[in-house]
């Protein structure tokens, strides 16, 4: 459930990077960090959907 954490980071920053490189007008960043964001979110979302939050120790 870690993994799942550390995706949903990474599409969060995903996401913060495609505000800054359509504001330095930076396309092909703005592609790769919308791909990213893209399917490491849906990673996250799936996961969370199959297998449920994760438990606090």
């Amino acid at each position: 459930m870690i993994l799942m954490v550390v995706f949903g980071l990474v599409a969060i920053l995903g996401v913060a990077a495609v505000f800054t490189s359509l504001k330095k007008r930076n396309f092909l960043g703005f592609i790769f960090a919308a791909g990213s964001a893209v399917v490491f979110g849906w990673f996250t979302v799936m996961t969370v959907i199959n297998s449920g939050f994760p438990v606090a120790r």
